[in-house]
């Protein structure tokens, strides 16, 4: 028994690792961007913050937009500083305009962290479910694509709340609550609640590709590698990303079926066309290979 427990644990660990060397290749469009507010990969047991941890008082407009200016080039850096000093002077329907516009130009150049902040300020004026659902998603996004390991757990604090605004106004949002679940399953409370949110939402949406990622990626976590792959496949059929393709091969390669986790890196690569990852895939399909 005990030698079985210990194999699992390596297997288990061996899939971590997989993961985090994965995350820190992470450069491509949509992912990490290797900026001055990123820093290190957290800790492992970082993300359990709670409600009441006063981690968001790490984020604030000033220093998040002084932060992502140092990685634009002057003429932009200069434009968004115009834009807010007007935004500072600013009161009523002018300010939230000018809010709307400083969250579009900072997505625009995908720095999502101040985006997110001033949808939120959005949010907080013209309270909608929609609002309160874009700032979510953004706050999320911003989650995802930070290694900052301060800044990690405010982002998601954030968007829990944002999630919960929405989920108040309607609690029929489906996209709210795999929001919600999302940053449960990430640490916010306990997993399993998180997981039984995901759950509900894809026993209404089979399809759902938020909920099945991450009810893929938690099953990895856990070492539950034969549930992760039918969550994977179900993500790559309707929306295929490096990520998906990448989680598949680390679950298959853990079940044994070196064949099909080499198709599966291979596709990650082609998908992500980044140097780095590319590098990290070859090695891992020569090393793959030579088990056969």
């Amino acid at each position: 028994m005990n030698s079985s427990i210990r194999s699992k644990q390596i297997i288990i660990i061996g899939a971590v690792l997989l993961l985090v060397a994965f995350l820190f290749t992470r450069d491509i469009k949509g992912l990490v961007k290797p900026t001055e507010e990123n820093g290190k990969m957290p800790e492992k047991g970082q993300m359990a913050a709670t409600e009441s941890t006063p981690s968001t008082a790490v984020l604030s407009i000033e220093t998040t937009s002084t932060a992502a200016k140092n990685v634009l080039n002057k003429n932009l850096a200069t434009d968004i500083t115009a834009l807010e000093n007007s935004y500072k002077g600013a009161k009523g329907a002018e300010k939230i305009e000018l809010a709307k516009q400083l969250a579009q130009k900072w997505d625009d150049v995908e720095q999502i962290t101040p985006s997110a902040l001033y949808l939120e300020v959005i949010a907080q004026e013209e309270p909608s479910s929609k609002a309160w659902l874009a700032a979510g998603n953004q706050f999320m996004k911003a989650f995802e694509s930070t290694q900052d390991s301060l800044a990690q757990p405010a982002l998601l604090q954030k968007a829990n709340a944002s999630y919960k605004k929405v989920l108040e106004k309607d609690a029929t949002n489906i996209e709210a609550k795999t929001g919600l679940g999302v940053t449960i399953v990430n640490g916010l409370g306990a997993p399993m609640q998180g997981i039984a949110m995901l759950l509900e939402v894809v026993a209404k949406e089979p399809k759902n590709v938020k909920a099945n990622m991450n009810l893929g990626i938690f099953s990895i976590k856990s070492g539950q590698f034969d549930k992760a792959i039918p969550r994977f496949n179900t993500v790559i059929a309707i929306a295929p990303t490096p990520e998906a393709y990448f989680y598949l091969g680390t679950a298959l390669e853990n079940l044994g079926k070196n064949k099909e986790a080499v198709d599966a890196y291979l596709s990650s690569k082609k998908l992500a066309a980044n140097p780095t990852l590319s590098s990290f895939i070859d090695k891992k399909v020569a090393e793959l290979k030579n088990k056969n």
